[in-house]
């Protein structure tokens, strides 16, 4: 079962995905521009998973995200770099990087990887004073 969630309705407050289906939708979509797919399964003012699929050689260039977020490789490899530091990530690999910190991330192989980001609250956003930056 696959229930997007992008709305933030929730059934019994449950979300279930069918993340093989999830996948092969997502390939039934080629060519993604740039080589990347995302679609946002489930976002809450609180918590955003997303899936992301990266064809071999597709680059996110340098960006950050307000919250912690994790990276939890489903198939293939990618690396992602902080501070001018490779972390080659492979499938079954979970990576988490603290808020505001930037990086890129590249495509060393067809890829597909769940990204949850923990949002900060609004209050949390209006006090960061160097967003992007990290520490």
């Amino acid at each position: 079962m696959t229930t997007s969630l992008q709305d933030g309705t929730m059934v019994d407050k449950v979300a279930q995905f069918d993340l093989a289906q999830e996948l092969d939708d997502a390939e039934r979509k080629k060519p993604w521009p740039a080589g990347i797919h995302s679609k946002t399964l489930f976002k809450k003012h609180d918590l955003r998973i997303v899936l992301i699929c990266m064809q071999i050689g597709a680059h996110m260039h340098e960006h950050h995200a307000d919250g912690t977020l994790s990276i939890q490789v489903l198939k293939g490899q990618l690396i992602v770099t902080v501070n001018g530091k490779g972390h080659d990530l492979p499938a079954g690999t979970l990576f988490a990087l603290a808020r505001s910190i930037r990086h890129d991330v590249m495509a060393t192989d067809n890829c597909a990887f769940l990204l949850t980001i923990s949002w900060p609250s609004d209050e949390e956003l209006a006090a960061m004073k160097h967003r992007g930056y990290g520490s």
